[in-house]
């Protein structure tokens, strides 16, 4: 069992980020990751508000692209309120860390910017979503207080569990480079079949496709297997090209 890395995607305030950093180190986690932080990194404020989590405590990676923040990681959780319209599954917080404790590979717990939450293009890397039992009429919960939530969560239960035996029987699930890695090759061979048609339908049907990949929880020899199918079927076609050319 790995501890999982929280990632802020797009967080504003230097003073969130420190926050978020101090509660990670008051329960034992050291693994932060910004991506696209809106001021910057370092941030002075966050180190102020870290009350000494940063920079030794708690080790930050910046990052780009949510892609890159989740390259090594085998389970992804999203942290949001709203409905996103996708077929997703939505775990509360006790099951939602038994999955990341069942996981032998790095997990992942994304948290949205303080302005608009997570972009549906990082929901969809998700494999499902994490949401607290918050009141519909007032359920934005600040950046730190989300770190905290899912932190006490996580510390919580590391004294249970299941045996070491069982989870040492788990075939690796795939990291996200991986998954990703399989969807792009899957989507690019779709493309010169010409499925995405017409464009402008493009992202909702790579969303939707991406969306179910996610939910099925493959494994690295899963990723392996089907990425030799894919390249199979794109042999198999041109073949049938050339024959009916001939």
């Amino acid at each position: 069992m790995t501890a999982p890395a929280f990632i802020l995607v797009a967080p504003q305030m230097g003073e969130n980020i420190g926050a978020a950093a101090r509660v990670m180190a008051n329960f034992g986690l050291d693994d932060l990751r910004l991506v696209s932080p809106r001021d910057g990194w370092p941030n002075p404020a966050a180190d102020t508000m870290s009350a000494g989590a940063l920079p030794d405590v708690v080790k930050v990676q910046v990052f780009e692209r949510v892609e890159d923040a989740i390259a090594d990681c085998g389970l992804v959780l999203a942290t949001t309120a709203r409905p996103r319209g996708m077929e997703k599954p939505v775990l509360g917080a006790v099951e939602a860390v038994a999955r990341i404790r069942m996981m032998p590979k790095r997990t992942a717990v994304l948290f949205g910017g303080e302005r608009a939450g997570l972009p549906n293009e990082a929901v969809a890397l998700s494999d499902a979503i994490l949401s607290f039992p918050v009141a519909r009429s007032f359920a934005s919960l600040n950046l730190a207080q989300a770190v905290a939530l899912v932190a006490h969560g996580y510390a919580e239960a590391a004294a249970s569990g299941p045996p070491a035996a069982f989870v040492d029987m788990l075939d690796a699930p795939a990291t996200r480079d991986e998954l990703i890695g399989m969807m792009e090759h899957f989507e690019e061979e779709l493309d010169r079949a010409g499925f995405f048609y017409p464009e402008a339908k493009r992202a909702p049907m790579t969303q939707n496709l991406r969306n179910a990949f996610t939910r099925a929880g493959w494994t690295a020899q899963e990723v392996s297997t089907f990425r030799g199918a894919v390249k199979a079927l794109a042999i198999g076609r041109g073949k049938a090209r050339v024959k009916r050319d001939d």
